[in-house]
């Protein structure tokens, strides 16, 4: 995988004007410094990590979505429940063919984060990270996020595999931590 390849194909679905990022490279998982490293570095489901990190479960909001015949891309944030304190910031494009109708409709419904939908609906499932991400805050992510312009934050390039077909591609990006 090209890592800034893959984060342009997923900028793409949703082109933010002005830009979403400042910068982006692909860094090391082994460099990554903590809090990150543990929250970026795994193969689980970012859903569970911020629940654990935030100690507070957390609720999808919607912000644009793109779908089409076979695949349905979004762009979220996740905020701690009942707050509006945004945890990340994620793009997901999915593809719906490995995956049952049932699922589909729950995801298409927008009302449960996506790794919550597959976890309660048990898909066979696993998660290949694919990049770790070092990103600066463009103007659309900082006001986001509530920081500055260039503030300094990590995400992650991953695909889920569903019933061991490549169904998810992901863009996670954790709000800046101290």
């Amino acid at each position: 995988m090209n890592a800034l390849k893959e984060l342009q194909s997923l900028l793409e679905l949703f082109p933010d004007n002005p830009p979403l990022l400042e910068s982006a490279e692909h860094v090391a998982g082994s460099t990554t410094p903590e809090p990150y490293k543990s929250m970026l570095v795994h193969e689980h489901h970012m859903t569970v990590t911020m629940e654990n990190y935030h100690q507070s479960s957390v609720e999808v909001q919607v912000l644009d979505r793109n779908p089409d015949e076979s695949n349905y891309g979004r762009k979220i944030l996740l905020l701690k429940e009942g707050t509006d304190e945004v945890v990340q910031f994620g793009i997901v494009r999915f593809n719906f063919e490995y995956v049952t109708e049932e699922v589909k409709q729950e995801i298409i419904d927008e009302n449960i984060p996506l790794g919550r939908v597959l976890i309660t609906h048990n898909v066979l499932r696993h998660i290949d990270l694919g990049a770790i991400l070092k990103v600066k805050c463009g103007p659309t992510l900082a006001k986001h996020f509530n920081c500055e312009v260039g503030t300094e934050t990590y995400g992650r390039l991953a695909t889920i595999f569903c019933n061991n077909r490549p169904a998810v591609d992901l863009l996670e990006i954790s709000s800046p931590l101290s």
